[in-house]
């Protein structure tokens, strides 16, 4: 327990008296306190990790393979390198995953991706705890961090290659760092202004390598750093320096990104109007003629969509609307008590996600909303901090209100509330949380097929060159234990135009599913292919697989002095 010395003693004492320090101050978390919370976390994520690994749950997003994927051909690949951290997708989740994901089995199990994931949990539980200390008193911090915690969605994403434990973690920890640096300035202690800038310039670069939402964050990182240091010209003078690499580095992320995608792919938007972009998708799935999504060119819809989504993923049931109400008012009174407003930032994700639902070709189906489907529900969990938060400043200030006229009812209240946390809890696994209900509803079909064309992989002679788009089913070589270098891919520009343009003299076999480039190569130049098969499994397209007759005889030639 935290002691204080008292400024009188009694008569007669050789050492000043000490009382205990108030347990109900809000001041900063010490490592004691972070430790149990930090242990707990550990024990939920793996007893998680041991649910979902038994179930067969971490592979049942399409894009977590494919985040997989994207890892494994950074070195596993016939042109390896920086080259292949392109793509919509940022690559920091990647080069996370990187050291695990060539072990070829945990590859092909997911557990190259869980363990990035679950370090994010444990790091953003401890990072709950330490942000929620100073804005509450400790008996709220745990109702918020438990909520926070043991959310059921939360958990199981932390069992896979998804990026949202990662930018969760670094929503958490970004906002902890602002409102520790807005106290030093006001506090002028430069020291630790300057560190806590560095520390946020490092935040914002893997918040903007992580996801698009990063960017928005980082901008408001900025944007209130820069308004506190105006208003403390003294303390901005002494730190110029730190805050002009603080700058610099805020705005390197988003321009390599840029040049990045300029160099590599030849337009420096590429992610926001190339071929796998989302606007591309959108293209691609809507029937022609057919209205767009629910939301589309519409911010208020997006708004309601959006928070809507959000409750479902934090609450069991129809709770979720006492949760966002009750996150509502706990805004109205950190503003009029000024506490520790850069909190707010833990809100970015809702601008962002109605305008990328309205504007951004991003949409979002829930089953308790037309057209009652799955798609994007996990974009919600981001507004989880915000709602733990909030919600257990409005809890902090009803019983500090109510507390002294009812001492004897009020003192219940944190026991109570959080066996609802647990109940809530409870309550989710027995109906399945949402994000892992999409995850199961979406990937029945892709399995299937996805395990039926790996059996037909597994059938080819070892090491001979497969020409196949692995974009859409990545899944079925990470099946077929068959190394990436192995196949001509989009990964691979020159090799794989080369080969769109001649796929009998580059490739043994060619995997060709319906709509993708390859198809369209082989119905362009079908020249000495052979179709050995053809796939075809419900809700997917289907794949003909074709031996070339002519690769040989082109490698024997090319190898003649």
């Amino acid at each position: 327990m935290t002691t204080r010395r008292s400024r009188t003693s009694r008569p007669g004492s050789t050492a000043a008296a000490v009382e205990p320090a108030n347990p109900e101050a809000v001041t900063p978390a010490t490592r004691q306190e972070i430790f149990p919370i930090a242990l707990l976390s550990v024990l939920l994520s793996f007893l998680a990790l041991m649910i979902c690994y038994t179930r067969g749950y971490l592979l049942l997003y399409g894009d977590a393979v494919a985040h997989l994927g994207i890892a494994r051909r950074i070195l596993d690949s016939r042109n390896p390198g920086i080259v292949q951290l392109g793509g919509v997708w940022l690559p920091l989740p990647h080069l996370l995953m990187l050291p695990f994901v060539q072990n070829i089995q945990w590859w092909q199990n997911g557990l190259a991706g869980a363990w990035p994931s679950l370090a994010c949990y444990i790091l953003s539980v401890a990072g709950m705890y330490r942000l929620g200390r100073l804005m509450l008193k400790p008996r709220w911090v745990l109702v918020a961090t438990a909520f926070y915690a043991l959310n059921p969605n939360l958990l199981y994403l932390a069992t896979t290659a998804m990026t949202e434990p990662l930018f969760l973690a670094i929503l958490i920890w970004t906002t902890l760092l602002t409102i520790e640096c807005v106290a030093a300035i006001r506090a002028a202690r430069v020291a630790a202004v300057s560190a806590r800038l560095m520390l946020l310039a490092l935040c914002i670069l893997a918040a903007v390598f992580t996801r698009y939402d990063g960017w928005a964050l980082g901008a408001g990182v900025w944007c209130v750093v820069a308004f506190v240091l105006a208003r403390h010209r003294e303390v901005l003078r002494k730190v110029a320096p730190t805050f002009v690499v603080f700058t610099v580095l805020a705005v390197l992320g988003p321009i390599s990104w840029l040049l990045y995608n300029y160099r590599f792919y030849h337009d420096p938007l590429d992610f926001i109007r190339g071929p796998y972009s989302a606007a591309a998708i959108d293209r691609k799935t809507s029937a022609p003629g057919s209205p767009h999504y629910r939301g589309w060119h519409d911010p208020v819809w997006a708004l309601v969509l959006y928070l809507r989504t959000a409750q479902v993923d934090a609450s069991f049931w129809e709770t979720g609307f006492l949760v966002l109400v009750g996150a509502v008012a706990g805004i109205v009174l950190a503003v009029r008590r000024r506490l520790a407003l850069a909190s707010l930032l833990l809100w970015v994700p809702l601008p962002f996600y109605v305008y990328s639902i309205a504007f951004g070709a991003i949409p979002i189906f829930i089953p308790q909303l037309w057209p009652h489907s799955f798609y994007n529900s996990r974009y919600g969990i981001e507004m989880l901090p915000a709602f733990a938060v909030f919600t257990a400043v409005l809890l902090d200030w009803v019983q500090s209100r109510w507390r002294e006229a009812n001492p004897g009812v009020w003192k219940f209240l944190q026991p109570a509330v959080l066996l609802l946390i647990v109940l809530n809890t409870a309550g989710m696994i027995y109906k399945t949380p949402l994000v892992l209900k999409e995850a199961m509803n979406n990937s029945t079909t892709r399995l299937a097929f996805e395990t039926s064309l790996a059996r037909e992989l597994r059938n080819f002679p070892s090491g001979v060159p497969i020409l196949m788009y692995n974009s859409d089913h990545v899944g079925a070589l990470q099946a077929a234990s068959i190394p990436l270098r192995q196949t001509l891919n989009e990964g691979d520009y020159d090799s794989w135009k080369a080969a769109l343009d001649a796929p009998a003299d580059h490739a043994a076999f060619v995997v060709a599913i319906t709509g993708d480039p390859v198809s369209a190569a082989v119905a362009a130049h079908p020249q000495d292919l052979v179709e050995l098969s053809i796939l075809c499994t419900s809700g997917q397209s289907c794949a003909r697989i074709y031996h070339s007759n002519r690769f040989g005889f082109v490698q024997q030639q090319n190898s003649k002095p």
